[in-house]
């Protein structure tokens, strides 16, 4: 490594643990003042509070890595231009490319960091984080789980069971109800093949229902092709218990949408999830490389205000495209993969035109 990669890289390190630092501080400062008031008002003590938002920290530093990369870049080769460092480099012959070699590989580098920190680490604080969460709402001991398929839940009047619940059609597969009076004897049972949320009541199809008297008394049992039952549960309660595809890790995720998709039901939102894991790494070394093509094209030589300005409207607008690509394919308008990754196929095309005319 030469001297000035050295030079560069060293002061590009530096730079990105202070943006990354003070960025993390107001993100967790805005979440802790948003919250706290509503932690106080539960049963939750002041310990557990404060590692709710200890176990935050790795979800907030994996969403903010790709800004301080940017911002890094910017103020880096911003700094060296007001200072006259880009000029007297390229007078002597350097062109702007040696000096975007020790950025790109730092960008390849915090992209496979940021995989493999979003894989071990992000996980396991996330579903660590939503239990504390989950015992502030009251609702930790209502549900039992491993993921979202074979939920058991209880409800005012007994227990529930169900094979497969969907989020975005707010519908459940596999269901089985069981009544209980008051000393735990069964009363009732209802099995249906599907049940939809429609209307502040469950709409319940292909369901058997049995009716169990006092011993001795047989058991009557109807079969319905359509029917509404009293049930106090919302599709809201099932979302607060559902593991949500960021408690997954990378290769636990995909086993998971193996076993949806082998029993039929559909996987579609765990699948962009699943891509999204692969794709947004890899925003950290578009993100280095579009902030080097600006800073190097001069476009940040005015000041550091307008260096930083360059990098919020570009992480809001990545931001706004990945969510709305995400979106389209939870909602099926595009493929998983693309959805994932379309962001990052826009984004790099634009750094690629950037890069063309960087000298």
């Amino acid at each position: 490594m030469t001297v000035i990669h050295r030079y560069i890289i060293a002061n590009y390190m530096k730079y990105f643990a202070i943006v990354l630092v003070m960025v993390v501080l107001i993100y967790l400062a805005i979440d802790f003042f948003s919250r706290v008031d509503r932690f106080l008002a539960s049963p939750v003590s002041g310990y557990d509070t404060a590692l709710y938002f200890v176990y935050k920290l790795p979800l907030i530093v994996s969403q903010i890595t790709p800004i301080g990369v940017l911002l890094a870049v910017l103020v880096v080769f911003g700094l060296m231009s007001r200072n006259n460092e880009l000029i007297a480099l390229k007078s002597g012959g350097i062109s702007p490319f040696y000096l975007l070699k020790p950025i790109a590989v730092a960008g390849v580098v915090f992209s496979l960091a940021l995989f493999v920190f979003s894989e071990v680490a992000v996980p396991v604080s996330i579903a660590k984080s939503n239990e504390i969460d989950a015992r502030r709402r009251g609702v930790e001991n209502r549900g039992m789980l491993s993921s979202q398929k074979d939920i058991w839940i209880r409800h005012a009047r007994g227990l529930a069971h169900v094979r497969y619940f969907h989020p975005r059609e707010e519908a459940l597969f596999g269901v089985s109800l069981y009544f209980m009076d008051d000393p735990y004897r069964l009363t009732r049972r209802i099995d249906a093949q599907k049940a939809v949320y429609t209307d502040g009541r469950w709409l319940f199809f292909e369901s058997m229902v049995q009716h169990f008297g006092k011993e001795g008394s047989g058991i009557q049992i109807d079969f319905l092709e359509e029917a509404a039952f009293e049930l106090d549960l919302a599709p809201s309660d099932f979302q607060r218990i559902i593991v949500d595809a960021e408690e997954m890790g990378f290769l636990t995720l995909r086993r998971y949408i193996a076993r949806v998709d082998a029993e039929g039901y559909d996987a579609t939102k765990y699948r962009v999830d699943f891509y999204g894991k692969t794709a947004f790494p890899f925003v950290c070394l578009i993100m280095a490389l579009m902030g080097s093509a600006i800073a190097l094209r001069g476009k940040t030589r005015d000041s550091m205000a307008v260096s930083f300005a360059y990098g919020i409207v570009l992480a809001f607008a990545y931001w706004s495209v990945y969510s709305f690509t995400l979106s389209m394919g939870y909602g099926g308008l595009l493929p998983s993969w693309l959805s994932a990754w379309a962001a990052n196929i826009l984004f790099g095309l634009g750094t690629g035109l950037l890069l063309l005319y960087i000298e």
